[in-house]
């Protein structure tokens, strides 16, 4: 579990998390940093807001994919890997063998992610590719953050994705309107917890994804 509490400095510090894990989440947004200087990976106005701007609002989804019944986490639109590369540092002492899949257009961006999983050992494998391009995947979890709207994943989910079980992603201060207004089309299971790093946002958790009338 995320605390809350912890959000009071720059310094990353994470709640039984060891010493080489938060060694590891210090030199990954090193490693944004130095790159963002060649390659658009952050907006330059979060630079020295980092740590609870980009890793700990990534990290507080491990309250979701820390399940028994998670192996596999799909990131759509990865960019710098923010959530999965922190959830695949977090989870290495935690699962043996949970594995990242990464699809992002940009080559270089797709280069930076593999980079970071080379750095950091994780059981990881990047796409440079067009998400929409693809067909019949299988995964535990979509996950995106700051990719496309909710309507658009949902679609991505059931189109693009032979198989799945959840879906977990970032809304912002009118996701509830969204909720609302996606919930005319589809029917689905929905677990929602309050952003540590945003008192506009939360994160989602969701489930038995299926289009009404079908």
């Amino acid at each position: 579990m995320i605390d809350s509490k912890i959000i009071k400095t720059d310094k990353i510090h994470l709640p039984n998390v060891s010493r080489e894990t938060l060694k590891e989440l210090e030199d990954y947004s090193k490693s944004i940093l130095t790159t963002n200087k060649k390659i658009n990976l952050i907006s330059s106005s979060t630079e020295k807001s980092i740590n609870i701007r980009h890793i700990y609002d990534s990290a507080q989804t491990i309250d979701f994919i820390d399940k028994n019944d998670i192996n596999v986490c799909t990131d759509l639109g990865s960019g710098a890997g923010l959530p999965s590369i922190v959830l695949g540092i977090l989870m290495k002492s935690k699962k043996q063998g949970f594995k990242l899949i990464f699809y992002e257009k940009s080559y270089h961006k797709s280069n930076f992610l593999e980079e970071m999983a080379k750095k950091f050992k994780l059981e990881a494998k990047i796409y440079q590719k067009n998400i929409f391009e693809e067909k019949n995947l299988v995964t535990d979890v979509i996950i995106c953050r700051a990719f496309k709207p909710l309507p658009v994943i949902f679609d991505i989910a059931t189109t693009n994705f032979k198989n799945f079980k959840y879906i977990v992603m970032y809304l912002g201060k009118s996701g509830k309107k969204i909720i609302k207004d996606v919930s005319t089309k589809w029917n689905f299971d929905l677990e929602e917890m309050k952003s540590l790093t945003s008192e506009e946002s939360s994160v989602i958790k969701i489930s038995n994804l299926k289009k009404k009338n079908e």
